[in-house]
């Protein structure tokens, strides 16, 4: 594979486990530098599998992947140096506090003991941790524990940073504020941001460019406005005023598109010229004096998508036998 900018770089990845389907079944990727994509998919479809290989937690069965510039399988420790990671399950003692965990995860990566300090309270202010700081772990929430995982794997200042579902259980507010800090990386630091999710308000709000996996193929790639496009138009849905008015409606709508299903009592067209026909639709309405409740435009969906491209909904789907079996293999199969 030819090496070029180091961002994230995937051609043919394969891992088969020993029972059951490939998880990952021969994906290929690439991820700019400075870049947020967003791996979209639902539990079981090998997201995690994924980010599991390109951390170098699990070797893959067959394929190559480079992160950082560094090939997964042959030079392990070089791309540990240079990504962080939070993964689905935060690695945090129960006993030690937030800032104790900051000063150990700095000690772990060599920094020297007055840079440990700075960087810790640094990173405490910048997730909120401030007044917890001294709190033992035992004691913190959910979104707490994972702002705390987040601060944990930028201690090194990484260039590459991996967020496995990083926001499932958070409450909105703690949510908002990972969303913010992951903008600010990507924007202010130039950090390359590989984010798993199931949310898709989460890809649609952070991620240049989003992949879609199913049953481990990558089923759809691009930017999420190329993506919703590539399914339709968006479409406007008018409710008349009354049961004399729809037949208005309806000879008015049909001059901006082709009617299609709708609401009860509603009528709705897709619009031949996309969302800048909505002023259109207005005009010709109040030009003809025909009344309307309610006028609404839907634009197409990354959950619309993922419909498309995979016949199911992305939200809500279970888990499967080898995407669970990840969890014990990553620490049977760590390298050093």
């Amino acid at each position: 594979m030819a090496q070029r900018r180091a961002g994230i770089e995937v051609e043919n990845l394969v891992r088969e486990f020993r029972k059951g389907p490939r998880a990952v079944n021969g994906i290929d990727l690439y991820v700019e530098p400075g870049e947020v994509y967003g791996f979209l998919g639902p539990n079981g479809a090998g997201k995690s599998t994924t980010v599991l290989m390109l951390t170098t937690l699990l070797p893959p069965t067959s394929g190559s992947a480079r992160v950082a510039g560094y090939d997964v399988a042959k030079e392990g420790p070089k791309v540990r140096a240079a990504i962080g990671a939070a993964l689905q399950e935060a690695a945090l003692d129960p006993f030690l506090t937030g800032r104790e965990h900051l000063n150990l995860q700095a000690a772990l990566h060599g920094l020297p003991r007055k840079q440990r300090k700075r960087r810790g309270e640094e990173l405490l202010e910048r997730v909120g941790l401030e007044e917890a700081a001294d709190r033992r772990v035992r004691g913190y929430s959910g979104g707490m524990k994972r702002r705390l995982d987040l601060a944990l794997a930028l201690v090194h200042e990484p260039r590459i940073l991996f967020l496995d579902e990083p926001t499932t259980g958070l409450d909105p507010q703690s949510r908002s504020a990972l969303w913010s800090e992951v903008r600010r990386l990507a924007r202010d630091e130039g950090v390359t941001v590989f984010l798993t999710t199931q949310y898709l308000e989460e890809a649609d709000v952070l991620a240049d460019r989003v992949g879609i996996i199913d049953r481990g193929r990558i089923v759809a790639e691009g930017t999420p406005e190329e993506l919703k496009a590539e399914i339709g138009r968006p479409s406007v849905e008018a409710t008349p005023a009354g049961g004399s008015e729809r037949e208005a409606v309806v000879r008015v709508l049909s001059r901006f598109g082709e009617e299609i299903a709708a609401q009860p009592g509603a009528v709705a067209v897709r619009l031949a010229g996309g969302a800048g026909d909505l002023a259109d639709v207005v005009r010709a309405l109040d030009s003809e004096d025909v009344r309307v409740t309610n006028l609404r435009l839907d634009e197409p969906s990354l959950d619309d998508v993922f419909l498309e491209k995979t016949g199911r909904s992305l939200e809500g789907e279970g888990g499967t036998e080898h995407e669970d079996e990840t969890s014990g293999a990553s620490k049977k199969e760590a390298r050093a």
